[in-house]
């Protein structure tokens, strides 16, 4: 998972992660931790280098104490890295995947030229443990490599060509074999003293790829069959070494060409959120982002091609872009041409965004994935009306799955971060979610209705008698239902309906399985176009706010001043 534009309140664990990132070209104090690193890696190795020298013992004292120092300083900051390493893949969550970490190339690295050297301290050791284990801090001088071009675009050939280089080396490897068989049939009967068996011929020919510098091959075949197999073996020496580096060479080529590709995708990633500006909401007064920007404004107003915006929004480099259909928006009745779009959001857990501004009310967006608007309505809601926020904006986007209906036998890999923040969030006193789905569009059927409430109630049960509902307190939430009503019939024109439409009944909604007690969780599906559509969406997104803060919270509702700011530009999205 990428570490994404973080929010003010982002645990420690995560601007940790960004800090150990790697990255020479992130924020400045991030720049400062990874510089920091890079030098004492490189003090470690000058200590290492200087020590191998006759020296004075008081420049041997000081060496011991930078020994120390920088051994210290790697404990703590290769802590770290485990500590962290779920936030930068969540396969490495939990014991397991943190011991999965350490068995990675550099996580290995780590390890091992940090903490064996304390085993000197806790077991009486041998001399040559001792001398290992010494010897093993060279190996410090690799970990140099993670901020490195050079060795990440020689790692990234070697990766990409491993088949080729397994499947080159498997062919010589059986060629030798076999003529080696055949020189011991050829010389055995001649020098049978010498080549007693086929272990010996398979030796010399072997030994003739890499210089024989134990000496093996210094019997050279004397029979004319023996010394024509000599002269294949000779070239296939020259094929085993010629053979991989011109490979080698070709991911190098094809790693340049990515990483120079990569370059570019990166810029056109800039480019896009550039697009993505604030601008004046004016049925609001709200500056406010766009929910999405359709291919036709994007290539005229960036001046890249479709398969540019593609590319760049398919790619590592641009996490928080998704392409969207707008057709999926609308009902199949009155829709036209299918409008590819890109949709921008922002992450900073597994699964997608989570924002805790220490309310009682939460609203929770489980599908912003799949439902196009839906997860900047909701940002919106929350924002205006101060509430926490929690969306699931990573996931497949090919099949319809949302988080909302919890699914054992096919659960996503974002579940169970979602489930736990939404745990988290719900648990505090008197807390109060509020779901909100989309309705009305091309896989919906339409109503008149624009609104529609669940409380955990099967459809067309308008009442508020069924048992295991997600409310808790009935009154409240009647009194929120019906203000709810009223205002949005009289200053919107919108009508409302409570479980006549949709069933909220289902055993495996996640709201289900919040242990908190007394925890209320309202389902709210809106129509499609009044989210997305219509020029009152954020006065319809404000009203919502204003009335779940009047009955729930009991106080008027004062939108923060972000969003109010008339200063246009892409960082003022509402996280800062």
């Amino acid at each position: 998972m990428s570490l994404q534009n973080p929010e003010p309140t982002e645990p420690l664990k995560m601007k940790l992660a960004r800090a150990l990132d790697d990255n020479l070209h992130s924020r400045q104090w991030h720049n400062i931790v990874d510089w920091l690193i890079i030098s004492m890696i490189l003090l470690s190795t000058t200590e290492i280098f200087l020590s191998t020298f006759d020296l004075a013992p008081e420049v041997r004292e000081v060496l011991y104490w930078v020994d120390i120092v920088t051994l210290i300083f790697f404990t703590v900051e290769v802590s770290l890295r485990i500590w962290v390493a779920p936030c930068i893949d969540p396969k490495f969550s939990g014991i397991k995947g943190r011991l999965k970490y350490c068995f990675t190339f550099y996580g290995a690295i780590d390890v091992l030229s940090t903490f064996p050297f304390y085993l000197q301290w806790i077991f009486p050791l041998p001399v040559a443990a001792f001398k290992a284990m010494r010897t093993a801090r060279v190996v410090r001088t690799m970990r140099i490599g993670r901020y490195s071009k050079s060795f990440s675009l020689l790692s990234n050939a070697i990766k990409e060509k491993r088949r080729e280089l397994i499947v080159s080396m498997q062919f010589l490897l059986v060629v030798t074999i076999i003529l080696s068989l055949i020189l011991f049939f050829a010389e055995h009967e001649a020098q049978p003293d010498v080549y007693k068996n086929g272990f010996i011929s398979t030796i010399w020919a072997f030994a003739q790829y890499i210089g024989d510098p134990g000496q093996f091959a210094d019997t050279p075949p004397i029979t004319p069959l023996g010394r024509i197999i000599a002269c294949i073996v000779g070239f296939l020496g020259i094929a085993i070494v010629a053979v991989p580096t011109g490979i080698i060479g070709a991911g190098f080529t094809e790693s340049l060409e990515k990483e120079s590709n990569k370059d570019k995708i990166k810029e056109n990633a800039e480019k896009l959120r550039s697009a993505f500006q604030r601008k004046l909401d004016r049925p609001s007064g709200f500056q406010v982002m766009p929910p999405f920007r359709n291919m036709t404004f994007l290539q005229s107003r960036l001046a890249m091609k479709e398969d540019e915006i593609v590319e760049a929004v398919n790619s590592p480099e641009a996490p928080n872009f998704r392409l969207i259909s707008t057709a999926t928006t609308i009902p199949k009745r009155k829709q036209g041409m299918d409008t590819l779009a890109v949709e921008h959001f922002f992450i900073n857990r597994p699964y997608g965004l989570c924002i805790d501004r220490n309310s009682r009310i939460t609203i929770v967006s489980p599908s912003s994935n799949v439902d196009a608007g839906i997860g900047n309505f909701a940002f919106y809601v929350a924002l205006i009306g101060g509430f926490n926020y929690i969306s699931r904006e990573i996931g497949p986007t090919a099949i319809y799955q949302s988080v909302l209906i919890h699914n054992p036998e096919d659960e996503p890999e974002e579940y169970k971060p979602f489930a736990e923040d939404l745990e988290r969030l719900a648990s505090r006193p008197g807390a109060w979610t509020l779901t909100l789905l989309v309705a009305s569009g091309a896989l919906e059927p339409e109503y008149p209705e624009h609104l529609h409430f669940g409380a955990g109630g099967k459809k067309g049960d308008e009442t508020l008698n069924a048992e295991n509902l997600l409310i808790k307190d009935k009154e409240t939430y009647q009194e929120l239902y019906d203000e709810m009503s009223r205002v949005m019939h009289t200053e919107l024109q919108l009508t409302c309906e409570h479980q006549r439409r949709y069933d909220t009944s289902n055993k495996r909604i996640i709201l289900r399985e919040i242990s908190a007690p007394e925890a209320n969780h309202i389902v709210l599906r809106i129509e499609w176009n009044k989210i997305l559509w219509d020029e009152n969406r954020m006065v319809l997104g404000a009203t919502i706010a204003r009335v779940m803060k009047k009955i729930i919270e009991g106080a008027e509702l004062d939108p923060p001043e972000v969003i109010k700011k008339k200063d246009i530009g892409f960082a003022g999205y509402g996280l800062d």
